[in-house]
């Protein structure tokens, strides 16, 4: 993404100022939040309509996959940004963890300066207090209830109330969503990389290697929401060609490649022996010429970029 050149009278970092505009619904409109942002320096602006009880929210969640570094993104409220401190500090972790910056317009949070960090310190205390309270509440009321000879939960869930059954699995989707939002970033590329070339079995053993527990059927589960969230391309859920066991192995080591360029030949040959792959010869053990022999196929192929 192109940069904006550095200002050396002020005090922002070089990048982009990425405005964040939301309305809970389609009836609502951005344009006084547009106002505000483009006044503090926002050339890009991005709109959304969701409510603000619900994380899954599309764009934002692109802006985050997106964002480079020294960018910052701008809102002007925290509440058009987050529905909780939690998950305003999750998506503050993500920005960070890309090196770009978070900034409210109408509350003390610049991830740019000393005083807005030690806000946002502050609120990380306040999220860890108010989930040790909200705990011992709980606690104290499961106590409660149980000494008056009552059940704790939900009454309408365990006499399988329809009204109360459809607020369950609501909160579950979102609760599910946001999960797959908050990882999105240590699995979904090499997802992106890897499908439809390979199949389920093969990625999820390729992020196990990464420490990623993930079993087939729900790394495919998980892709079928991110799609349907309008999060990534519905190719990735295209039914993977039969390929001859050479071209797959060309395909799983591709993948590792891209998905980790550092790693030398020996260490993708290790990778290679943890996942019981044989070799094109049917053997166990993997020398690092067979593994540079399925890279160079790769890039003759136009699966991996030639140096």
């Amino acid at each position: 993404m192109a940069k904006t050149p550095h200002n050396h009278s002020s005090r922002r970092p070089q990048g982009r100022q990425i405005g964040y505009a939301r309305v809970s619904t389609d009836e609502q409109a951005t344009e006084a939040q547009e106002m505000e942002l483009r006044s503090a320096g926002c050339e890009t602006i991005v709109r959304e309509h969701g409510s603000g009880a619900s994380r899954a929210r599309p764009a934002l969640a692109k802006i985050v996959r997106e964002i480079d570094a020294g960018d910052t993104l701008v809102v002007v409220r925290l509440d058009r940004l987050a529905r909780s401190v939690s998950h305003l500090l999750d998506v503050i972790e993500d920005l960070t963890a890309k090196g770009a910056h978070f900034r409210s317009l109408s509350d003390p949070i610049d991830t740019t300066t000393p005083q807005g960090m030690f806000s946002l310190q502050v609120l990380g205390a306040v999220a860890q207090l108010e989930r040790a309270l909200n705990s011992e509440r709980t606690k104290a009321g499961i106590k409660a209830a149980r000494a008056k000879g009552r059940m704790p939960g939900n009454p309408g869930v365990r006499e399988r109330r329809p009204d109360a059954l459809a607020k369950m699995t609501a909160a579950q989707k979102a609760a599910y969503g946001a999960r797959l939002q908050s990882s999105a970033n240590q699995w979904l590329p090499i997802v992106r990389r890897m499908r439809p070339d390979h199949t389920w079995d093969d990625i999820s053993r390729v992020l196990r290697q990464r420490g990623l527990d993930w079993t087939p059927e729900r790394l495919r589960r998980a892709v079928k929401w991110i799609v349907s969230e309008g999060m990534a391309d519905k190719s990735l859920l295209r039914k993977s060609p039969p390929r001859p066991a050479e071209d797959r192995l060309m395909t799983l080591v591709a993948g590792i490649h891209s998905s980790n360029p550092e790693l030398t030949l020996r260490e993708i040959a290790n990778q290679l022996e943890r996942l019981h792959e044989r070799t094109p010869r049917g053997g166990t053990k993997w020398a690092p010429s067979s593994v540079k022999n399925l890279i160079d196929r790769a890039k003759r192929s136009g699966l991996l970029e030639a140096a």
